[in-house]
C-alpha cells in the first residue's frame, strides 16, 4: 500500500478516488491534485510510482492543510469559540447541534444514547 502523508491509501482503487481517504482531501481537491501534477486520475494507486508518491506528499505539505494540522486547527478554533462564550461554543460543551437544528427529537448523534425520565404517565388525578 502506498503511504502518503504517513497514511495508507487503498492499492485498487483509482488515485483520485485513494487520495480521499485522507482527512481535508474531498473529490475536488484530489481531481485538483491529480490534474497540477500531471497524474492519470484513473490509474491505480498501486501503479503509483515512488517519485509520484513523494510528489503528492510535497504538494499536499506546502500547499493544503491536511490530516494532523487541520484536525488541530479545527479543535483549536472549536476552543476559542468556548473560550470567548459564544453560543456555538456553548454548544460545542454542551454536546448540542451548534447549526440550529431541532433537539426536542433527533438530535441523537450530538446528545448521544437516549436517557429516559419517569413521567407522569398512567398516573390519573383524583380530583376529577
Amino acid at each position: 500500500m502506498p503511504r502518503v502523508l504517513g497514511v495508507d491509501i487503498p492499492n485498487d482503487k483509482p488515485t483520485y478516488i485513494a487520495l480521499q481517504y485522507l482527512h481535508g482531501v474531498g473529490q475536488p481537491r484530489a481531481i485538483e491534485i491529480c490534474r497540477n501534477l500531471g497524474l492519470d486520475m484513473q490509474r491505480r494507486a498501486r501503479e503509483l510510482s515512488e517519485d509520484d508518491i513523494q510528489k503528492i506528499n510535497s504538494t499536499l505539505d506546502n500547499d493544503y492543510t491536511v490530516e494532523g494540522q487541520l484536525r488541530r486547527q479545527v479543535q483549536e478554533n472549536i476552543g476559542r469559540l468556548r473560550n470567548i462564550g459564544s453560543y456555538r461554543g456553548l454548544r460545542h460543551r454542551r454536546s448540542l447541534p451548534c447549526r440550529g437544528q431541532r433537539t426536542r427529537t433527533n438530535a441523537r448523534t450530538r446528545k448521544g444514547i437516549k436517557k429516559t425520565v419517569a413521567g407522569k404517565k398512567g398516573v390519573k388525578d383524583a380530583r376529577h
